[in-house]
């Protein structure tokens, strides 16, 4: 059925087309259509540096009808409402998932009754491609940029420096050694980000959709294996890229497998006049560049804000807790002591991190005035709880904190280790070795 609509997608196309291949069509249009406009594909056409625009699935009207999937088709216990965490495998997606498959299974045969009399869709074809192929080209651009400026695994985090490694999750595994060779994550970034540029232009929409199917496939597969919750939508942008790729199935085929030779490929025109289809050929380039410049001004901002070049603690470090007394009883560094912390990260500005005996992490907010030399401490969930501690940097690798957390006076005596000879972030890059370094 795909082979059908893809070949009928060619520029001479047959004057009616199949049922199957009608039907598929219909189908495809409905689906993938209202895929996008209820998920991040659409958001992603839009955006604006600092400005949150809601996702569409949190709309009463979808919501509440993923929410009766969930119920009455999934027979989920509790219905889980939309709020956003960061994945996008939540059971509110893969509900919203079988939600569009029902609406479209019904709206498919609704629309075949309606419009049985019409023979081919080739005008509503050339506009709905070129509908995807900027939807693709959107995720792709965004995507690039935002490893382009190494954000979406940003280079390793002071906490996570001393953490062993048995407690990484596999998505942090993948997060982490991506995300500690900046060079690998920019060239995964121009990769995606060269498939998005060159589906903006008509005459290379078919070597960026050959491009985006080859990064979106291993996308898929690191996202299948190490365990991250993108698997629903860099699957559905494989299916996009492949029908970016429809119209030229039957040259691809002669090409690849069938050692035929192919021809040129004129792309179809989208309107009679010459003069109106240059107008649209300037309209698309324009707006790609403008997809271009929104996204590189967003991450360039959040490269500042949260990135690589975000402000630091005034503590920043990771601090070893040589001495620490609670209550005015020095706590001996056991591992059974849960109290007793062996290590304090400074970081983020407005956050402390406290490594326990077990390297377990207890997270706390923080207020550090350089001036006055005081912390205040919060802990999330627990209002009532307070901290206040002064500090005093008695040397440059040597610092003493004094004060109260929750109610109990503390004295720690701390020492800064020397972050920049972890293995991790010192080893760098070697043309030669004798053997393979592999520790």
């Amino acid at each position: 059925m795909g082979a059908q609509v893809a070949q009928l997608l060619q520029e001479a196309p047959r004057p009616n087309w199949g049922l199957s291949a009608r039907i598929a069509f219909r189908f495809c249009v409905v689906y993938l259509g209202l895929f996008s406009l209820t998920t991040q594909i659409v958001t992603a056409l839009f955006p604006i540096p600092r400005v949150d625009i809601p996702d569409p699935a949190s709309f009463g009207l979808v919501s509440q009808g993923v929410l009766w999937v969930e119920a009455h088709i999934l027979r989920v216990a509790q219905p889980i409402p939309w709020e956003e965490t960061g994945s996008g495998d939540r059971i509110f997606d893969w509900a919203q998932l079988v939600c569009l498959l029902m609406v479209s299974a019904l709206a498919t045969p609704a629309w075949s009754i309606l419009d049985r009399k019409r023979g081919n869709y080739t005008t509503f074809a050339k506009w709905f491609l070129l509908g995807i192929r900027f939807a693709l080209a959107g995720q792709m651009i965004t995507y690039g940029m935002t490893k382009v400026i190494p954000l979406q695994m940003p280079y390793p985090y002071l906490f996570k420096l001393p953490e062993p490694y048995y407690n990484f999750s596999p998505m942090r595994v993948l997060w982490s050694s991506i995300g500690s060779s900046p060079g690998y994550e920019v060239f995964a970034g121009c990769a995606e980000l060269l498939g998005g540029i060159l589906l903006i232009f008509p005459r290379t929409a078919t070597y960026g959709a050959l491009v985006c199917l080859t990064d979106m496939i291993q996308v898929f597969m690191l996202n299948m294996t190490f365990d991250v919750p993108v698997k629903g939508l860099s699957f559905h942008l494989i299916l996009f890229s492949l029908l970016v790729l429809s119209p030229q199935y039957q040259r691809l085929m002669d090409f690849f497998f069938l050692n035929r030779a192919v021809g040129s490929a004129s792309q179809p025109a989208l309107f009679l006049p010459a003069r109106k289809n240059r107008i649209a050929w300037w309209a698309q380039v324009a707006f790609g560049i403008w997809l271009l410049g929104m996204n590189a001004w967003s991450f360039a901002s959040s490269w500042s804000i949260y990135g690589g070049g975000r402000p630091r603690s005034p503590l920043y470090g990771i601090w070893n807790v040589d001495e620490l007394s609670i209550d005015g009883q020095i706590r001996s560094p056991l591992v059974t002591d849960y109290d007793r912390w062996r290590r304090t990260v400074f970081d983020f500005p407005e956050s402390v991190v406290f490594q326990r005996m077990d390297d377990s992490f207890a997270w706390f907010g923080a207020k550090i005035n350089a001036g006055s030399k005081t912390i205040a401490l919060t802990k999330g969930g627990d209002n009532n709880w307070k901290g206040n501690l002064t500090f005093q940097r008695v040397a440059k690798d040597q610092l003493l904190l004094d004060g109260a957390m929750g109610g109990h006076p503390v004295h720690m005596r701390l020492s800064l280790v020397d972050s920049s000879k972890f293995m991790l972030v010192s080893r760098g890059f070697h043309w030669v070795q004798e053997s393979p370094f592999n520790r």
